[in-house]
């Protein structure tokens, strides 16, 4: 991350991330097919940051949408601290490797699924009605968190968080699923 906040990413090679790291060539492209690889490992671990988050949270008295806004603004805490070009690859490179998956050619062994526990949980306790395909409303929301990180890279958003943006988008999904189907 240091090398392509400094560097940038497309200028950023295998050789400098070696280099830097301290290990060979052989050891990198044993765990990583490509530099993107990394990257998309990145995003992962943002989301399983913010899942974290919304675990703690599941721990105490909780209002769905605060949870949510607390989940996003470690998100977006985690963001501010690199280039916006950088946010924006790795949100591509996500697409990327969920195109792979859909071609055969990725596992689909990786839980990104940032409110999947929270919308059960709500559910469970009489927070979301019982009508609502959960798999389907939480697919929604990340998309939300996917499109509106690239969004507020790109400065999209002007002065206004990330974490209030969605936040907000995503609270009216739910309140529109909430009711009940005609």
């Amino acid at each position: 991350m240091a090398l392509w906040r400094t560097n940038g990413y497309a200028k950023t090679t295998v050789a400098d991330i070696c280099r830097a790291a301290g290990v060979s060539r052989a050891l990198f492209y044993f765990y990583f097919p490509a530099k993107e690889d990394i990257l998309f490992e990145v995003g992962v671990l943002s989301t399983l940051a913010a899942q974290k988050t919304v675990r703690a949270q599941l721990e105490t008295d909780y209002e769905v949408e605060a949870v949510i806004g607390k989940a996003l603004r470690s998100l977006e805490r985690s963001m501010a601290r690199n280039p916006r070009e950088l946010i924006v690859e790795t949100i591509l490179q996500g697409y990327r490797y969920e195109h792979r998956i859909l071609a055969g050619d990725k596992p689909n062994d990786i839980d990104a699924d940032m409110f999947g526990e929270l919308f059960t949980k709500a559910q469970a306790d009489g927070k979301l009605a019982a009508h609502i395909d959960l798999p389907h409303l939480s697919r929604l929301a990340q998309m939300h968190v996917s499109e509106g990180v690239r969004h507020w890279a790109g400065g999209g958003f002007g002065d206004r968080s990330f974490a209030e943006v969605v936040t907000r988008d995503i609270a009216a999904l739910i309140a529109g699923f909430n009711q009940l189907p005609a």
